[in-house]
């Protein structure tokens, strides 16, 4: 096989695995190097500053001696095989720079021989880019869960991020649909990097010229829907990752449906929206100071489809509005539905000289629809306004009470938090 037919298989049999951005890598061109990861660029991943970063994003193999049941690579799987050898990758991730298709490398691969053999690989790739090539441009590596601590060691020397991906939210849906993979196995190779990466930044407040291991750190990515679990179990075990491993990010893939699947995977895909609002809630839980049994209810584990989380909450909790934008601290601004953290950081900012008034959420391009019934500015007080929650929201969505969940599913909003 050529290696552009092997391309097309293995390319395409990575645009399964989610956990692809390059934010955090502070790698720099001295001039004497290929590449590095600060510039402005096929896979597109957007960085939270904004910038969208080209990666080669490819499996090593699609060969895999495991039979994860959601996994179209699995090994009773009937497709296409293919196999690259480390040069061969290397030379493509080249020749792909320098032809500014890409700035930076995306490699996983299915598991072949063993875990450790195949962790072997990846590094060899890596690690001759950054060597022989002197490529200082960003690379991402899976992590292989139960690779040996030495590999990873040595993983984090040539990557800029690794990931051990977790699949799936518990053990019992692990068991179930992947019983060759232990959680305790990702969850060890999670606290290897984890380690390695709190060594590495230690050593690099000592000095200048310490190794650094892992600059972008690590994530992981869950399947969602390929069981029953709800979303309030998805969302615990991605506040667990996020406080015991320090992971960069959880990124979630919404299951596709695979040729020839075991019974106990549904028929269909659950909605993309359903992906969005674990992306919405997520975000909400690192950086708005939310907590999941805020988000969920034990009557209602599940994110609503028809609007985001945060409006969900605040049209629960009717009682915490409205909130003054000229007195009232930064969480509670931070619960405000449609505000997001940078505009909340300039009305901060801004009341230190002025009154807040509703012209300027305006010049911040705030969504007033959504923000208005729940402030108080200085010349605006919604109290004597107030009405029933389920009016509000269909004022604020656009979307009438009676509408199913399908139909407000396919009209929902998707506005800042």
């Amino acid at each position: 096989m050529d290696v552009r037919t092997k391309l097309t298989v293995l390319a395409d049999a990575a645009k399964y695995d989610a956990s692809c951005a390059s934010s955090g890598s502070k790698r720099k061109n001295d001039g004497t190097q290929l590449g590095d990861t600060n510039k402005i660029g096929i896979c597109h991943s957007y960085t939270p500053d904004g910038r969208c970063v080209s990666l080669l994003k490819i499996l090593l193999t699609n060969y895999c001696m495991y039979d994860c049941q959601y996994c179209v690579n699995r090994i009773t799987s009937d497709v296409q095989r293919a196999r690259f050898t480390v040069q061969e990758v290397v030379d493509l991730t080249i020749q792909f720079y320098r032809r500014n298709y890409i700035e930076g490398l995306f490699l996983s691969s299915g598991i072949i021989q063993s875990v450790d053999y195949t962790m072997e690989q990846l590094i060899a790739v890596a690690k001759s880019l950054r060597t022989t090539h002197k490529y200082n441009g960003y690379i991402h590596l899976k992590a292989a869960p139960g690779a040996s601590a030495e590999l990873l060691a040595e993983a984090g020397k040539w990557a800029d991020r690794l990931s051990a991906n977790i699949e799936m939210p518990t053990s019992k849906d692990l068991a179930a649909l992947a019983p060759e993979k232990k959680m305790e196995a990702v969850a060890a190779t999670m606290t290897t990097i984890k380690a390695k990466v709190d060594e590495s930044k230690a050593e690099t407040k000592k000095s200048a010229i310490a190794p650094i291991y892992a600059p972008a750190g690590q994530s992981t990515q869950m399947i969602v829907g390929a069981t029953a679990t709800p979303d309030a179990s998805i969302l615990t075990a991605s506040s667990h990752l996020y406080d015991r491993f320090k992971l960069r990010r959880v990124y979630y893939s919404a299951y596709s449906p695979i040729p020839f699947a075991d019974s106990r995977l549904p028929a269909k895909a659950p909605p993309l929206v359903r992906e969005h609002r674990l992306y919405q809630a997520d975000w909400l839980l690192r950086f708005y100071q939310f907590g999941v049994n805020e988000l969920t209810t034990p009557a209602e584990p599940n994110l609503d489809l028809a609007i985001d989380p945060k409006l969900a909450w605040a049209l629960r909790h009717r009682e915490y509005f409205p909130v003054d934008l000229n007195r009232d601290d930064r969480t509670r601004l931070l619960r405000i539905p449609g505000l997001g953290v940078r505009n909340v950081n300039r009305i901060l900012s801004m009341r230190r000289y002025q009154k807040i008034r509703l012209e300027h959420l305006t010049k911040m391009r705030v969504a007033m629809k959504r923000v208005r019934p729940f402030v108080v500015t200085d010349d605006f007080n919604p109290d004597v306004f107030r009405i029933d929650s389920a009016d509000l929201r269909s004022r604020i969505t656009g979307v009438s009470p009676q509408l199913n969940l399908f139909e407000t599913a396919n009209v929902a909003t998707f506005g800042e938090l």
